[in-house]
């Protein structure tokens, strides 16, 4: 017999790591252009992140650094300004 469960795909926040369903996290994007987006639908083409939809999460993620590590990129101050403002709708 066939299971009915379907499969949850799981993701890590880059920020507290901790380990959760995709859908309940925010997809951060870094685009060809350098700059990181936020990824609404997660179908982006490019380097991709996890946030908790957290203001803690968010400020710990662009503060200190593990946005870029993760993204493997240097975030300029005006990203991490944008990015941040766009973390408290969340």
């Amino acid at each position: 017999m066939k299971s009915t469960s379907k499969h949850i795909p799981m993701r890590t926040c880059a920020a507290c790591r901790k380990v959760k369903p995709k859908r309940e996290l925010v997809r951060l994007v870094c685009a060809e252009n350098g700059a990181v987006e936020v990824d609404t639908k997660g179908k982006k083409n490019g380097r991709g992140a996890y946030l908790c939809p957290s203001r803690e999460c968010w400020e710990k993620g662009l503060k200190h650094g593990q946005l870029d590590r993760v993204l493997r990129i240097t975030l300029i101050p005006e990203n991490k300004a944008q990015l941040l403002e766009q973390g408290n709708n969340y």
